[in-house]
C-alpha cells in the first residue's frame, strides 16, 4: 500500500486524483508551477512543491525536476493524468529504473502502442481490422505511389503523434507534397519524431472507443463504448455513452477487439482502444490511448465504476474486484468539455480572470472543474476549464439535463465554449444521434 502518491499534472485531473487519493487514505503530493501556485489542486493537496516556471518545458515537462521532487516528498509512487508525460516511454523507463510506481501501464505497453505503425502491426496480429495503409513512409515520393496505389483521399499520420498534430486529410496528388512537409514538422515539433504513416481516408466516419482496465494478474475489464465524434480539427468536444450508432452485437465486437490487443500485449492499468467506423459501420482500429482519458467521467457515470480509483489500486498490485459480468449500461450520459476558447473568433484561446463562477447542479449533473471565482487562466496550457456530465434514464434525459445546466451553469470574465454547446444540443442531427466526424466544421462553416 502506497503511502504517498505524487501528481505530475494541473488543472481537473490534478484535483480529480486527489480526491481518489483522499477517499484511499493516501496522502497526495502536488508538483506545480509558479503560474500554478494558488490554483486549486494546489490547495487540496496535503503537500506541495513547485517544479520551475510557468512553460510546461520547464515544469510539468521536466522529468529531472520531477523524478528531484518525487525523491525529495518522499512518494513511493507517481500519477501523470492525461496529456504532458503521461504517455512518455523515456519519463516511465526512469520512473521503473528509479524504483517509483508509475500509476498506468508499463514502458513496454507504451512503446507498442504509442508507436502508430507498431500499434498497426499489433492489431493485424490478433486479426482486428484496421484501416488500409502503409505502418511508415520515409520517403514523399514513395508515400505518394502508396497513396495512388489505395485511392485518395488518404491521411497522413505522425507514428508517434496524437491530440490531431502531424495529421492532414489529403485529397489529390497535387496538395500531398506541402500536407507530408507539414506533418513532418509538426511532428518533429511536437513528438521529437518525424516518421509519419498513411491511412486510407474514411469519409463521415463515427470515432468510438473501448475502455478497459488490466491488473497485473491477467485479468482484463472491458467497458461499453464512448462515442467521440463532435469534434474540431481533431480536439474531442463532446463525448457520449452509449454511443447513438452502436447496437449490442457491434457492442460486443467492439469489446472482443479491445480485449485481443489489451491481452497480446500484457496490457497494465487503464487504457482506452479507439476505433473508426464507416458508413457500413464496419469498425476498423486506429490507436490506443495507453493513460486515463478525458471523458473517462461518462463511463464512470453509466457503470459506477470509479476509474482512477482503480488506477490507484491496479498499481498497488490489487486485482480488479469485480467481473466482467458486473460492468453493465445503466442509462445514458454526455460530457461537454468547457474551454476558454472564444468560437466566434476562430476558437481563440481567452485568457483572463474568472469574475465569477456559479456551478450547475441538480440531480443527474456532475461537473469536473479546477476553477473558481477570481481564479486566473494561464495562457501556458490546454484552454479545459471544466467537463460537464449528465446523466439520464434515456439518451433524451441525459440531453435534457446537459441544456438544463448550460444555461445554468456561469463562467464571467473569459469566453468559453458554453454557447456552442448550445447550439449543438438543439441541431437536428445530433438529436437524431446521426452526426459523425467532420460534421462539426461543416456545421461551423454552415454547410449543415
Amino acid at each position: 500500500m502506497f503511502k504517498k502518491v505524487f501528481i505530475a499534472n494541473r488543472g481537473e485531473i490534478a484535483l480529480r486524483i486527489i480526491r481518489s487519493c483522499k477517499e484511499l487514505g493516501l496522502k497526495s503530493v502536488i508538483g506545480y508551477s509558479e503560474e500554478d501556485a494558488n490554483s486549486l489542486p494546489v490547495r487540496e493537496a496535503d503537500e506541495k512543491i513547485c517544479i520551475g516556471p510557468p512553460p510546461p518545458s520547464e515544469s510539468y515537462l521536466n522529468i529531472p525536476a520531477l523524478i528531484s521532487a518525487v525523491e525529495i516528498t518522499g512518494c513511493e509512487a507517481i500519477h501523470p493524468g492525461y496529456g504532458f508525460l503521461s504517455e512518455n516511454i523515456h519519463f516511465v523507463e526512469i520512473c521503473e529504473a528509479s524504483g517509483i510506481v508509475f500509476i498506468g501501464p508499463t514502458s513496454e505497453n507504451i512503446k507498442l502502442m504509442g508507436d502508430k505503425s507498431l500499434a498497426r502491426k499489433t492489431a493485424n496480429s490478433v486479426k482486428v481490422p484496421v484501416i488500409p495503409g502503409c505502418d511508415s513512409c520515409e520517403e514523399c515520393g514513395k508515400a505518394i505511389a502508396f497513396a495512388k496505389k489505395i485511392g485518395f483521399p488518404v491521411m497522413i499520420k505522425a507514428t508517434g503523434g496524437g491530440g490531431g498534430r502531424g495529421m492532414k486529410v489529403v485529397f489529390s496528388e497535387d496538395e500531398f507534397e506541402k500536407a507530408w512537409n507539414t506533418c513532418r514538422e509538426e511532428a518533429k515539433i511536437s513528438f521529437d519524431n518525424a516518421s509519419l504513416y498513411i491511412e486510407k481516408y474514411i469519409e463521415r466516419p463515427r470515432h468510438v472507443e473501448i475502455q478497459i482496465l488490466s491488473d497485473e494478474k491477467g485479468n482484463i475489464i472491458v467497458f461499453p463504448e464512448r462515442d467521440c465524434s463532435i469534434q474540431r480539427r481533431h480536439q474531442k468536444l463532446i463525448e457520449e455513452s452509449p454511443s447513438p450508432a452502436v447496437d449490442n452485437k457491434l457492442r460486443k465486437k467492439l469489446m472482443k477487439y479491445a480485449y485481443k490487443i489489451a491481452k497480446k500485449i500484457k496490457y497494465r492499468n487503464a487504457g482506452t482502444v479507439e476505433f473508426l467506423l464507416d458508413s457500413y459501420k464496419n469498425p476498423y482500429f486506429i490507436e490506443m490511448n495507453t493513460r486515463i482519458q478525458v471523458e473517462h467521467p461518462i463511463t464512470e457515470v453509466i457503470t459506477g465504476i470509479d476509474l482512477v480509483r482503480h488506477q490507484i489500486l491496479i498499481a498497488e498490485g490489487e486485482p480488479i474486484p469485480f467481473s466482467q459480468d458486473d460492468v453493465k449500461i445503466n442509462g445514458h450520459a454526455i460530457e461537454c468539455r468547457i474551454n476558454a476558447e472564444d468560437p466566434d473568433n476562430n476558437f481563440l484561446p481567452s485568457c483572463g480572470v474568472i469574475k465569477k463562477f456559479i456551478p450547475p447542479g441538480g440531480p443527474g449533473v456532475r461537473i469536473d472543474t479546477h476553477i473558481y471565482s477570481g481564479y486566473k487562466v494561464p495562457p501556458y496550457y490546454d484552454s479545459l476549464l471544466a467537463k460537464l456530465i449528465t446523466y439520464g434514464r434515456t439518451r433524451q434525459e441525459a440531453i435534457d439535463k446537459m441544456r438544463r445546466a448550460l444555461d445554468e451553469i456561469v463562467i464571467e470574465g473569459v469566453k468559453t465554449t458554453i454557447p456552442l454547446y448550445k447550439k449543438i444540443l438543439q441541431h437536428p442531427l445530433f438529436l437524431s444521434g446521426r452526426y459523425y466526424v467532420g460534421w462539426l466544421e461543416n456545421f461551423l462553416n454552415n454547410k449543415s
